[in-house]
């Protein structure tokens, strides 16, 4: 599968299996918490970037043969709204299964009306707001230079009032940049007028793209919630968000790997044939169980067999 990695297992959304609509690292931020790491090509520009026909054939493939699919989703590798075809895409879909289709985006592009019309059919939008203003929208998101903070909250506010019921707001916080009460309630203020259906609040679980993106406690979460009027939860799992059988599944293939060599996200996947956010759920297991490290060289994030 060339553009389909799972199903993997969502807090959010069940047995999750996700679509990649653009190449890794194509987005219109560059969070300082992204997983991924950092973005490689910062961008505003709509492109084709995937053949539509071949992931439409993937899928039909895949669902001949997986029935245990909560959620097509459609995420990935960087902003899938930037893919041109995604309208397109979700339209097909719904010809094909009877399944919801969630998108996660960054929200940075609903000011564009073929944006929203392009994402209106999918049954579940998850756009983020991760600052209140725009001194903060500039040290966490680090957005392309023809993004302005009130325009994307604009786009924001307009899409969710044309898609009443359908969207879900996430908000990521994080410690000494937006954990202050102060900050939280600039960020609370704007979701009120956002009016999602619910908020879910999170924080870094896995190595972040910079070091300056620190984790808030468990506590100090809860503490926040309460600055919220909206139905809020909080969906960064202090615990262990994987089952044992996902775990098992592909955690001695990754401790192989290792043991002969510290590897970068990018290492795992190519030598192991898998994508990128796949591995994240098992690179995040493992470290908290004891069996492997990290550590960063030159920028990159590697992982090694613990000693």
């Amino acid at each position: 599968m060339k553009h389909l990695f799972g199903p993997v297992p969502s807090r959010r959304l069940g047995r999750s299996l996700g679509i990649d609509l653009v190449p890794y690292k194509v987005c219109s931020f560059d969070c300082i918490y992204c997983q991924l790491g950092r973005t490689t090509e910062k961008t505003i520009k709509r492109k084709t970037y995937v053949n539509a026909e071949e992931i439409l054939r993937e899928l039909e493939d895949k669902l001949r043969t997986d029935e245990g699919i909560d959620y097509l989703t459609l995420s990935g590798s960087g902003e899938p709204t930037l893919c041109s075809e995604t309208g397109r895409i979700i339209k097909e879909i719904k010809n094909i299964t009877d399944l919801p289709v969630a998108v996660l985006t960054n929200g940075s592009l609903l000011w564009r009306e073929e944006v929203c019309a392009g994402i209106e059919e999918a049954d579940l939008i998850i756009p983020s707001l991760d600052a209140g203003d725009e001194a903060s929208f500039q040290i966490v998101n680090r957005p392309c230079k023809e993004l302005r903070f009130d325009k994307v909250v604009d786009g924001l506010i307009q899409f969710s009032k044309k898609n009443p019921g359908k969207i879900r707001l996430e908000i990521f916080l994080l410690d000494g940049i937006t954990s202050s009460v102060s900050e939280v309630e600039k960020i609370s203020k704007i979701a009120e007028r956002i009016n999602p259906s619910k908020i879910q609040l999170n924080t870094v679980k896995r190595p972040p793209a910079e070091s300056s993106a620190l984790p808030i406690p468990e506590l100090k979460m809860k503490e926040l919630s309460e600055c919220f009027t909206l139905p809020t939860e909080i969906i960064a799992d202090y615990k262990s968000p994987v089952n044992d059988n996902f775990f098992s599944a592909g955690k001695n293939d990754i401790i192989s790997l290792l043991e002969r060599r510290p590897c970068s996200l990018n290492d795992i996947s190519d030598g192991l044939g898998l994508h990128k956010n796949e591995i994240l759920k098992y690179t995040e297991e493992l470290v908290k169980q004891g069996f492997i490290t990290t550590n960063t060289q030159n920028g990159i994030l590697f992982y090694s067999k613990m000693k």
